[in-house]
């Protein structure tokens, strides 16, 4: 099962993020997003667990939880829309 999870510090690293959520389970994933052009976090990420019960725990569990002094919002992970694409004149 797939979750977003949102509000996390820009510093904390994908290693920290599967630890927090291998306390629950086995962690197939654990992605934070990155600014491109940058690297920089920007602020959320995905995790994927291999148990559904695990990844629902987690989520109990992990929601509002503080992380670097931050409530984190972890939440299932919806499909991405399509997007239209932008005319770049």
């Amino acid at each position: 099962m797939n979750m977003y999870v949102s509000n996390l510090g820009f510093h904390v690293q994908e290693e920290e993020l599967r630890k927090l959520f291998e306390a629950f389970g086995e962690v197939v994933s654990a992605k934070i997003i990155t600014n491109r052009d940058t690297g920089q976090s920007r602020g959320f990420g995905f995790v994927e667990m291999k148990s559904a019960d695990e990844a629902n725990k987690a989520m109990a569990s992990l929601n509002n939880k503080e992380l670097e002094g931050r409530p984190i919002s972890v939440s299932v992970a919806r499909e991405r829309e399509a997007r239209t694409p932008r005319n770049r004149w």
